[in-house]
């Protein structure tokens, strides 16, 4: 299992997790919080992500239960040979939607910002090339640009604290006006957010030092939920909580007010930048495919091409829009709730209730 082109460092399970948990739903954020607690919506953000850390280390607990050498090996081993594969194609089919919707509305994005004249097709493809070529040298490749990805962009969320002057700190006040229970209502609305930390239980073979896999999800989920209040504090400093709920996303609203007297459009300029952080969750959910269907195999790529070429079809087929896009994310969130944050609660009392008086 410790083949060297296999084998992922510490550093980078912790960036791909947190690389597949922010993509595109960060833009909008601060609005869809807003909508739900108002001014205390941050908070909630908080309590989704201990609420992701507790299930990524359900996961991990889980992952330590039983020796294996495969995400495949693990369920067939705790949960028979059809019980686990069924759960096996449940993940294959959950991550590979959730990679087509993270490309759908990268697409959606990449056309409305940039290529406004360009066929979907084209730009699918354009997204499709160096997903290949990324995928098919292997999982250690694939941690090493998240790794990268992460330190080439790490400057981005710093860049909005350049309008902050013309925010005001009472949009927070007061706190906890109408209680708890508007918070606790936003934090099933973050779930699409923090979506993605359950790749941890399939990575966990491959990494390198697994007794620091706890510590890793850990600090994957603080990454995440850290930029997810710093942007969303910063916009309801800058906007107010009420304002915002006028926004489609705003942070491209705040982008706009950063001007430089040598530079026209800076937001252009960020947006471009972001779509690097967007790739790493597509590619790292379309990683999670592979590793369900062939393991550390990287010698046949025909799962991979017929992965690309099903996603582009689909795209030309449906041709979908940002309003079916966010019909999609729903459905997905919903899925999600269920892979991310039940499962693993089942597994880990099948592992530690169940399993041990089977297993006699």
């Amino acid at each position: 299992m410790q083949n060297k082109k296999t084998s992922i460092t510490v550093m980078q399970y912790i960036f791909i997790i947190q690389g597949i948990q922010i993509g595109p739903g960060i833009l909008s954020l601060p609005k869809v919080i807003a909508e739900k607690a108002g001014p205390d919506g941050w908070i909630s953000i908080f309590i989704g992500g201990i609420m992701s850390m507790l299930a990524s280390i359900l996961f991990i607990l889980v992952a330590k239960t039983i020796p294996h050498d495969s995400p495949s090996t693990l369920l067939k081993r705790l949960f028979g040979k059809y019980v686990g594969g069924g759960i096996r194609y449940i993940y294959i089919l959950y991550f590979s939607l959730y990679y087509w919707i993270v490309l759908v509305k990268s697409m959606l994005f990449t056309k409305n910002w940039f290529l406004s004249n360009t066929p979907d097709y084209v730009i699918i493809f354009l997204f499709c090339v160096p997903t290949y070529v990324l995928l098919k040298k292997g999982l250690q490749i694939v941690g090493r640009y998240c790794e990268l990805m992460f330190f080439m962009t790490m400057w981005l969320p710093f860049i909005l604290l350049l309008p902050l002057s013309e925010g005001n700190w009472l949009h927070f006040l007061p706190i906890l006006k109408d209680g708890f229970t508007p918070i606790l209502q936003a934090v099933p609305t973050l779930i699409y957010s923090y979506l993605g930390f359950e790749i941890c239980f399939f990575l966990y073979p491959f990494l390198q030092q697994k007794k620091y896999a706890i510590h890793g999800v850990i600090i994957a989920n603080l990454i995440t939920m850290s930029v997810y209040a710093f942007v969303t504090i910063i916009c309801f400093y800058t906007f107010s909580p009420n304002s915002i709920t006028q926004f489609t996303q705003p942070i491209l609203n705040l982008l706009k007010l950063i001007e430089f007297r040598f530079l026209e459009r800076f937001d252009m300029i960020w947006l471009s930048i972001y779509l690097l952080v967007v790739s790493t969750s597509w590619i790292a959910f379309l990683q999670g495919v592979l590793l369900l269907i062939k393991g550390s195999d990287t010698k046949k790529n025909f799962s991979l091409l017929g992965l690309l070429l099903a996603g582009g079809i689909a795209v030309i087929i449906i041709s979908p829009s940002w309003q079916q896009s966010e019909g999609y994310q729903n459905i997905i969130s919903h899925i999600g709730f269920i892979v991310a944050y039940i499962f693993p609660f089942i597994f880990w009392l099948y592992s530690k209730v169940f399993y041990k008086y089977i297993r006699r």
